[in-house]
């Protein structure tokens, strides 16, 4: 007799043969290269000083092309109004006072917090920075080996440069970087600009072109011509800041590496102006903010959910496949910048930030400790030591 199993075979088989063989294609793919990244982060820069954002007297085309290729926010905060705090807030994802004497100014960083190049190294990724790092302060005395930042590539120098700006060519130190990457890791680069932070170059805005009347004045400074031209110059420093980014940007495009760049381009704090910079005020604490990363993220989005710079660590550790030793008060803005959906990762009802004292130029060292809670509506500080002066007593002669 003969078997019918073996004449007549079920007509499923061929359908299951063809998944094996699909599911075999599949296991066998290589996976997918892990993201580069690129944070870009200027030296007191205050929201909505780039022209994306439509501010006046001012052009950052490299700034705009990072926003038009992905993601521009329009309410992004830093954990702290000055330099150190706000930058170890970045660095770890925590908040200026959970972080001991990091979350003040000028003082020393505790090697007991994870940093997130440290993360991005120990997983394999080549890392560096160019600029200012983690600063100022000292971070040997927190028993650290090296910057926060990670390490430091900062040998080259320009042959001369304009009156304010620093003589680091913080291009050629990112091409020497680049250059010193094995060729099969993916790289983390930190390029922290000096500028715009003060001295600026005297009327190096009107020097350029600029024009008086382009100026916007914040309503709290006086409208004056010396005013609008200090903002000026300011803004001039913005844009050197921006040249170098553009430039750092166009060799990744030339070399095929900015399709899987996730490129972050911020500021640590305010500008230095009185109500700005070293205050929990909006010139203070609001920054701008875009983020691009072409091989994920679909270009020309504009965000107004409100983000807090101890946002940005988890962000891009989670963009790398990278989970963090220590637990993180930031939030991922991964599924935002996805444009994924997740129960798990709540819009923002309100972003937080702190001073303790910006500089260590006061008597007997003392600070004016401050909190505050920024919605979108509303802004509430709080001075915890009121009867103290802001910015230090008046001397008595």
């Amino acid at each position: 007799m003969v078997n019918p199993a073996r004449t007549n075979p079920p007509r499923f088989l061929p359908i299951a043969l063809m998944f094996l063989i699909g599911f075999a294609a599949f296991c066998s793919r290589p996976p997918a290269p892990r993201p580069n990244i690129l944070l870009a982060i200027s030296d007191d820069q205050s929201f909505p000083h780039a022209s994306a954002y439509g501010a006046t007297g001012i052009a950052t085309p490299a700034f705009d092309r990072v926003a038009e290729a992905g993601v521009l926010f329009r309410q992004a905060f830093v954990a702290s109004p000055g330099c150190s705090p706000s930058r170890a807030a970045l660095l770890t994802g925590l908040y200026p006072w959970q972080l001991e004497h990091a979350g003040t100014h000028a003082s020393s960083f505790s090697a007991r917090f994870d940093v997130y190049p440290d993360l991005f190294e120990a997983a394999g990724y080549f890392v560096g920075f160019t600029g200012k790092g983690w600063g100022p302060g000292n971070w040997e005395a927190g028993g650290r080996r090296r910057n926060p930042a990670g390490p430091e590539y900062n040998e080259n120098r320009l042959r001369s440069a304009p009156e304010g700006i620093r003589d680091k060519d913080y291009f050629a130190d990112f091409r020497d970087f680049l250059a010193a990457r094995p060729s099969d890791r993916p790289f983390a680069f930190w390029f922290g600009a000096h500028e715009p932070h003060r001295v600026f170059g005297f009327r190096s805005g009107i020097r350029s072109g600029k024009k008086l009347e382009d100026v916007v004045v914040p309503p709290f400074l006086p409208d004056t011509p010396e005013i609008r031209s200090d903002l000026l110059d300011y803004f001039s420093e913005i844009e050197w800041f921006d040249t170098q980014l553009g430039k750092m940007l166009d060799w990744l495009d030339r070399h095929d590496e900015l399709e899987n760049t996730l490129v972050v381009v911020t500021s640590d704090n305010g500008m230095a102006f009185p109500r700005a910079k070293a205050n929990l005020y909006e010139y203070g604490v609001h920054v701008p903010l875009a983020m691009s990363w072409p091989a994920k993220i679909r270009p020309g989005r504009v965000s107004e959910d409100l983000v807090s710079l101890v946002d940005l660590a988890p962000t891009i550790l989670e963009a790398a496949g990278i989970d963090p030793v220590q637990p993180m008060s930031g939030l991922s803005l991964l599924p935002a910048l996805l444009a994924e959906f997740r129960e798990d990762r709540p819009a923002r009802q309100a972003v937080f930030a702190a001073r303790e004292r910006h500089s260590s130029s006061r008597f007997n060292n003392l600070g004016y400790p401050s909190r505050s809670i920024r919605t979108k509506e509303y802004l509430y500080i709080r001075n915890l030591a009121p009867e103290r002066w802001p910015a230090g007593a008046p001397r008595k002669f």
